[in-house]
């Protein structure tokens, strides 16, 4: 215990002078707020478009339907941004010390290889749950800034009401952030088992990809795999279908089983990788 605390608190010591992990907790919120500012002109311009053509005129309106939908679209983006990032930035943890040789400084105090991966995962957490959180600190004051926030209506008839929409944000929102560990604990066992930190980087996030685009050929496989449920450049998780469940779409199919495994499926993934480091990290040479 004594080897992991000193191991974490200089993780923490170098995570808080550390552009990398300035850029992994603040760039996801400003492209974000980027994206929403985007959404708010083109809507501005559609609209102004359909008054000066007449072509709104006639036509059924849906009040509240853009400004949630581009909401839930930024929380989508910025958590596609955190996971890829986090899983390079798990990567690099490792592996950049081990290329530095600040790796051997820590193993000299009597810091074990499993204290140190340890405290590394601990820290990655750490620096996707700050970035998670002003991410979505920040969407909310912009997109609150931008929009006024209410019940989908249209014509007069109240497709969603705001609480039924909290919920399903809110709901979307764990289901999509419960793959993240696992994909942190991912990034940490190609850290540990590859030679260099650009090895670990571009074997992490080309490891990612590939699942996320195959995911869709593996048939009834996927739905035990952690990237079927998280958000990604693909997007299958269960937040997509939040963007049109709160723009007043009905068609949307929920699947409970579905829901059930994006509970359970990434907890097993995310042990069986945490424990492979643990071990793979005995056996390399450092």
């Amino acid at each position: 215990m004594d080897g992991f605390m000193t191991a974490l608190r200089a993780e923490i010591y170098v995570a808080l002078r550390s552009h990398s992990t300035r850029l992994v907790v603040v760039l996801p919120a400003i492209i974000c707020s980027v994206q929403l500012l985007l959404a708010s002109f083109r809507n501005a311009g559609e609209q102004a478009r359909e008054a000066l053509s007449g072509q709104g005129f006639g036509q059924s309106s849906v009040a509240g339907a853009d400004a949630w939908g581009a909401l839930v679209d930024a929380m989508s983006t910025g958590l596609t941004l955190i996971g890829l990032m986090l899983v390079a930035y798990a990567a690099w943890s490792f592996a950049g010390d081990r290329d530095s040789g600040a790796m051997r400084h820590l193993l000299i105090r009597r810091v074990s290889r499993r204290a140190l991966v340890a405290a590394k995962l601990v820290s990655a957490h750490i620096v996707g749950a700050l970035s998670v959180m002003l991410m979505l600190f920040i969407i909310i004051l912009v997109a609150n800034g931008l929009w006024e926030f209410g019940p989908v209506v249209e014509d007069g008839y109240e497709l969603i009401g705001t609480q039924e929409i909290h919920t399903e944000i809110r709901l979307g929102l764990i289901l999509a952030l419960i793959p993240l560990p696992t994909a942190i604990a991912l990034g940490m066992l190609v850290s540990v088992s590859t030679s260099s930190a650009t090895q670990a980087i571009t074997a992490a996030l080309g490891l990612t990809l590939a699942l996320d685009i195959f995911k869709g050929l593996m048939g009834d496989v996927s739905d035990y795999l952690y990237v079927s449920y998280q958000a990604s450049l693909i997007n299958a998780s269960y937040l997509s279908d939040v963007s049109r469940l709160v723009q007043g779409f009905s068609d949307v199919m929920i699947d409970p089983a579905a829901l059930q495994l994006n509970q359970w499926a990434p907890w097993p993934q995310m042990l069986v990788l945490v424990i492979a480091s643990l071990i793979v990290v005995q056996y390399r040479k450092l």
